[in-house]
């Protein structure tokens, strides 16, 4: 299997599987495997609510960016972004220009199911508000990946079998 030197992007909605599915896809590439959320909350030496609560909500969004433009300059990385990183347009420009861009989806039911009791994710209480204003981006992404009711195995395969068939 010929893998391209670009990244692999992985985004979408809390409670997707985005961590999940890129530490597992990383793992098979044997490729760097960077998550958003854990190198902002690194960087800043804080979790991201004390992010939240401390610096306010664009502070974190503009540690996103800057990291958005650093990871652009990156090949062979499989990054998982934080659930609102590609709201921002110039996020979504500078990971897809030079990464395949994947989007995990789940239904209502899965998420809910996923985001009971969530600790660590500032946002989670106001989930459904805060999905159906994300909804619009999402559905701009070109490709989308269910992971309702499926084993990670099956949404690894048919993300890889998506990005080698974009080529």
């Amino acid at each position: 299997m010929a893998i391209p030197s670009e990244n692999l992007v992985i985004t979408g909605f809390m409670g997707t599987g985005k961590s999940t599915i890129g530490k597992k896809i990383a793992a098979k590439l044997k490729r760097e495997f960077v998550d958003t959320d854990a190198e902002i909350e690194r960087r800043a030496g804080m979790s991201i609510p004390e992010i939240f609560e401390v610096q306010g909500e664009a502070a974190f969004r503009a540690m996103e960016t800057e990291l958005a433009r650093e990871l652009a300059t990156r090949e062979k990385l499989v990054i998982s972004t934080g659930g609102g990183m590609l709201m921002n347009e110039e996020n979504r420009a500078l990971l897809g220009s030079n990464g395949f861009v994947v989007c995990l989806v789940a239904s209502p039911e899965a998420l809910e199911k996923r985001l009971q009791g969530a600790r660590g994710r500032p946002l989670a209480a106001q989930w459904r508000e805060l999905y159906e204003k994300r909804r619009p981006i999402y559905e701009l992404l070109p490709v989308h990946v269910d992971t309702s009711d499926r084993m990670p195995t099956a949404v690894i395969q048919e993300i890889l079998q998506r990005w080698l068939s974009s080529l």
